[in-house]
């Protein structure tokens, strides 16, 4: 697992006009080439009676397969420009296809990869981008006078907390990053003199969405 990496979170859709040529952008998130594929199959289904549907796609954490097609534009004028997009923002796991309903008027090399780079720029603007941060859930068991110390050494680094339970000791449940995991369980043993406990659970990718930290599968 990669430290962090951004991904779509929830695609959309974006449109530019160009001299009268329509360049509708749909963005989606994928796990896997095939996932891309059958996108892309649907996308060409829908706009079946579009000039062209050209696509990109970046697949894995470290972006270990990358696929573009110009689907009968100029070579590098359609689908090199998106996925450099793709690239430059440095996107995982997503797909896009723009489809372009020919206007009358010709682009030019310059024109095309200008629109099929804008059109591709609209569609990421309307899609949920995240973050997606490696991590575990962190089990601390603390009694009551080391409470207020665990809570504001997770609140110093903007932890989550996801679950409280409070009987003759207390059960807490963090979200920790795993770049920090050392440094936040060396805080919390030296904050509690070594009376909290904790306990390591299975590690995971966690991200903000729509001002929450939640468990991304």
């Amino acid at each position: 697992m990669v430290a962090e990496y951004r991904t779509v979170y929830q695609g959309g859709e974006g449109e530019i006009v160009e001299k009268k040529s329509r360049f509708i952008a749909t963005v989606a998130p994928v796990e896997s080439e095939e996932e891309a594929l059958q996108f892309i199959e649907a996308m060409r289904k829908k706009y079946w009676d579009a000039r062209h549907n050209c696509f990109a796609y970046v697949i894995g954490e470290r972006s270990e397969l990358q696929r573009f097609s110009d689907d009968g534009e100029p070579g590098g004028t359609a689908g090199k420009p998106m996925l450099d997009v793709l690239l430059g923002e440095e996107l995982h796991n997503v797909v896009v296809v723009v489809t372009r309903y020919f206007g009358g008027t010709l682009l030019g090399t310059g024109g095309l990869v200008r629109a099929y780079s804008s059109a591709t720029k609209e569609g990421l603007a309307s899609s949920a981008i995240i973050t997606k941060i490696q991590g575990l859930k962190l089990h601390i068991t603390t009694d009551y006078t080391g409470l207020g110390k665990i809570q504001y050494i997770l609140g110093q680094r903007g932890l989550q907390i996801l679950d409280s339970v409070y009987t003759d000791k207390v059960d807490l449940e963090a979200l920790v990053p795993g770049s920090l995991l050392y440094i936040i369980k060396s805080e919390i043993t030296e904050g509690t003199n070594g009376q909290a406990k904790m306990e390591e659970g299975a590690e995971c990718y966690f991200a903000e969405i729509n001002g929450e930290v939640k468990v991304i599968e």
